[in-house]
């Protein structure tokens, strides 16, 4: 073979090998940068497992920081009852929360579907046959003895309301409302309206909001005894009651179970009107409330989760979007 061939093939053979050089060199880069990847993907799929190997759902990040004691298990159903004030508000807030958090499935009284009311709800929460009690009121004093714990969720307005066909077009007084709920006033003449007299119908015992109202506006008295005209109902219920009124009922409920009912007229108090938010939230309407979810002071991490969902964002937002007012 002549130099000038041997100089030829002596250059092809360093150009291949160069070629295969770096064509290996780019291979074991991108393979490299492949595993990273994956080793990273990895790890992202494992920091997001719940400890048992189970993918856990995401969660919306508390709006609170929340000081509850988590130590117990959690159920294999959250079961809730308490305030039928609360029924359609509970009842979104689960169907909410079941999309972040499928694995444990919810119910709202007992059975599910009927709320007993706040006072049996609080009394079901103490004797440990459910997880949370939803409570249109505060704790009363032998109830506050129970390590339970309240957190409120949304603020409420007591609507005071007549039935649609009722002569009387005017508005109460705190005063005379408590007057009336005291059989001090029996009387429609007495407040400026016709000489007819008045049918009060209070709620059931086990009525959360009955409770806020004794304390609100008769300051914790008691009210007048049964009598043909003044009716304690059995059960705690609002439709009913609303059918019930008449031409000369009064009687009251949360302003979102009576806004939109077409046979019954929402009265102002003291000039106020329960369902202007911007008065309710200034304190300038004096029937208002807050709203709880009741636990006891120990227990599980699922009771929390459920908490902090409806204090997040989107819990706050269906608060708002069925007539309460967000606590946030």
């Amino acid at each position: 073979m002549s130099q000038g061939k041997e100089t030829t093939v002596l250059f092809l053979s360093l150009l291949v090998t160069a070629g295969l050089a770096g064509g290996g060199y780019l291979f074991f880069t991108q393979q490299g940068k492949s595993s990273l990847s994956n080793i990273s993907s990895n790890s992202s799929s494992s920091s997001s497992s719940s400890p048992n190997g189970n993918a856990a759902n995401p969660s919306p990040p508390p709006a609170t920081d929340l000081k509850i004691d988590t130590s117990l298990p959690n159920p294999n159903v959250l079961e809730m009852d308490g305030s039928t004030t609360m029924v359609a508000m509970i009842k979104e807030l689960r169907n909410a929360f079941s999309q972040v958090n499928p694995n444990i499935p919810t119910t709202f009284g007992l059975p599910d579907g009927k709320p007993t009311g706040s006072s049996q709800g609080l009394k079901n929460l103490m004797e440990g046959t459910v997880t949370i009690a939803a409570a249109s009121r505060p704790l009363k004093p032998e109830e506050a003895k129970a390590e339970i714990q309240l957190v409120p969720i949304a603020k409420d307005a007591i609507a005071i309301v007549v039935g649609i066909n009722n002569p009387f077009k005017g508005n109460l007084t705190k005063e005379q409302l408590r007057d009336i709920y005291q059989g001090k006033i029996s009387n429609w003449s007495q407040v400026g309206g016709s000489n007819q007299p008045i049918k009060v119908i209070n709620r059931a015992l086990s009525s959360g909001t009955r409770g806020a109202f004794q304390d609100i506006v008769l300051l914790g008295q008691d009210f007048a005894p049964d009598s043909p005209n003044f009716i304690t109902w059995k059960q705690d219920e609002t439709t009913a009651i609303l059918r019930e009124l008449g031409d000369n009922g009064i009687s009251y409920a949360t302003v979102s179970q009576v806004e939109k009912q077409e046979i019954v007229r929402i009265m102002a108090i003291d000039g106020v009107n329960p369902t202007d938010i911007v008065a309710v939230k200034e304190g300038k309407y004096p029937l208002s409330r807050s709203l709880f979810l009741a636990i006891k002071k120990k227990t599980s991490p699922i009771a929390k989760q459920f908490i902090e969902f409806a204090l997040s964002p989107q819990g706050q937002q269906i608060v708002q979007r069925l007539g309460f007012i967000p606590i946030q």
